[in-house]
């Protein structure tokens, strides 16, 4: 631990340190240096590329032990999925989120525990047959819920104090039940004004179904700004217009004479689709199709939804527009297998939303090759996942070491995300992007970093206020006569090998053109025109290999 880490220099300047969400879109950290001891803002788990995927089993970039606080902005896994390994690792302070939040987090965090145990199980029933090591799990269902009792519950919009000398509050992102923007005031000298931050966390669009639209951001000093879709818009459509769009995917699909595969994510999105679904079903604007949700974190996060149902702008029923008698709420292993058996007919709502892990995978595996099924995107697909192969167009894809042809219709409907657009994101930073003395993007890829970087110029921020930080680097924030200078240091321990700056840039690393290669060798040699020009295709690749 630096001799900042338990508190920042001087006592008044403040050190922010980019531990993840850093030219990526996952893993979302922030380690905040303050007067009155460090504070975690969020705690994510990496997704996407397994070069980045790594990093949730490196060391840990901070030392939990020495926190004195943290804080989650919502539920979801890449804000609050490593929170089990950190205080498995020694923090044992409290974690302040929503009711909600910590309500969903009690099923989301056991059901990461189980995917863990699950899938170190596998992989080490392969290793033994390949004489390699075992591995264990990033951390257990035990481990996920000792973490549990560390999270303390504070009302939306209520200021409490998370160290000493600062204060914060949780303010409405409308990205999912529970989610907040962060809002913190930290102390001056006697007569000086708090330095103010605000943390967007994720945002969610106006209009967006099931949420309340963000609360509004006023004069801040500092913004840090997430830019998932900043280089993009979506089309404005109204909640009449998406549920027209998505009974038409439904009747399409019906009338292809297969399933209808939708991957989710369980929080949010799976409750979303079946509000849609079952009340386009209550309407007869769809077929009186089954609609199969194969997720038990979806179904355990739907009871959660039911229970702050007043929380939700819902249309129809209350918590009861959760429910239909076409809905089937898939539990065991052995009732999702036997949803292999349905040929046509169906709607199948699985995770993961980017396909990336759970029961998705073998409801792809039984689907995805059959040219009557369909496949309908209702969300982001982080580049290097199983997702945003199968969307950008690769012809097969290997699912638990299995080739798959990709013959099945695929379909996408952008207006269900989550999250805030372009210029929904500028709209919202609008009131205070001019006057900010230092804006951090975060949560981008370069292209949308990049954008919302030039917009919110245009919009008259001062581009030499605005930070694009890298992976562990560290600001200080010095406040000298009543102005604010940015001081850029170099990351204590930096974790961005080659490897894994190339998997940042392009969405891909050596697994994903590993597996790739493997399609295209194996489907070269099965167009060969006979074995002895197979043999001389392998011959090269051996040759390329240097002969091993």
């Amino acid at each position: 631990m630096s001799t900042t880490e338990a508190g920042a220099a001087g006592g008044k300047d403040v050190e922010i340190v980019f531990h993840g969400a850093a030219t990526t879109v996952t893993g979302s950290c922030m380690l905040m240096r303050l007067p009155g001891g460090p504070v975690l803002v969020d705690c994510g788990l990496f997704q996407g590329p397994k070069a980045l995927q790594a990093l949730n089993y490196a060391r840990l970039p901070v030392d939990a032990g020495s926190l004195a606080a943290a804080i989650l902005t919502h539920a979801h896994i890449d804000h609050a999925g490593m929170f089990p390994r950190l205080v498995r690792e020694g923090f044992r302070r409290r974690a302040f989120s929503t009711a909600a939040t910590c309500d969903l987090l009690a099923w989301v965090l056991t059901d990461a525990g189980a995917i863990h145990e699950s899938e170190a199980e596998r992989l080490n029933r392969r290793n033994r047959k390949r004489g390699a090591e075992d591995v264990k799990p990033l951390y257990t269902v035990e481990d996920a819920e000792r973490s549990l009792g560390r999270l303390a519950p504070v009302a939306a919009d209520a200021w409490f104090e998370p160290v000493p000398g600062t204060r914060a509050r949780l303010r409405n992102a409308g990205h999912i039940l529970g989610s907040a923007w962060l809002e913190m005031e930290i102390g001056g000298r006697p007569g000086e004004a708090p330095l103010r931050f605000a943390f967007s966390g994720d945002l969610g669009p106006p209009g967006k179904s099931l949420s309340f639209d963000p609360a509004p951001l006023g004069d801040v000093d500092v913004l840090v700004l997430e830019s998932t879709y900043g280089d993009r818009d979506r089309p404005r459509i109204d909640e009449a217009g998406r549920r027209a769009a998505l009974a038409a995917e439904v009747r399409e699909a019906m009338a292809a004479g297969g399933n209808l595969v939708i991957p989710s994510f369980a929080v949010e999105r799976s409750q979303e689709l079946l509000h849609d679904l079952l009340l386009l079903s209550r309407r007869r604007e769809i077929p009186p199709v089954r609609i199969f949700l194969d997720s038990p974190l979806a179904h355990r996060a739907t009871e959660v939804f039911r229970r702050h149902a007043r929380e939700l702008d819902i249309d129809g029923g209350g918590a009861a527009a959760f429910d239909g008698p076409n809905l089937h709420v898939v539990e065991t292993v052995e009732q999702s297998k036997s949803i292999g058996r349905v040929q046509s007919g169906a709607i199948i709502i699985a995770g993961s939303g980017m396909c990336d892990a759970g029961r998705v995978k073998h409801h792809l595996k039984d689907n995805l090759w059959r040219p009557q099924s369909t496949v309908l995107f209702v969300g982001y697909q982080a580049p290097g996942t199983l997702g945003h192969l199968i969307r950008n167009g690769a012809q097969r894809v290997r699912i638990h070491g299995e080739e798959v042809a990709v013959r099945a219709r695929l379909r996408s409907l952008d207006f269900f995300s989550g999250h805030a657009d372009r210029s929904d994101l500028l709209a919202w930073a609008r009131a205070a992007a001019p006057k900010a003395r230092a804006i951090f993007l975060v949560h981008g890829e370069a292209g949308s970093l990049a954008s919302l970087r030039t917009g919110l110029v245009e919009g008259g921020a001062d581009p030499a206020r605005i930070h694009v930080p890298q992976l562990d680097e560290r600001f200080v924030l010095h406040r000298v006569e009543g102005d604010l200078s940015v001081e850029k240091l170099a990351p204590e321990r930096r974790r961005a090998d080659d490897e894994l700056r190339a998997a940042l840039a392009s969405g891909r690393d050596w697994h994903n053109e590993y597996a790739q290669t493997v399609l295209e060798v194996r489907s070269a040699l099965l167009a060969a025109p006979d074995d002895a020009t197979r043999r001389r295709m392998l011959d090269r690749v051996k040759a390329a290999l240097g002969g091993r």
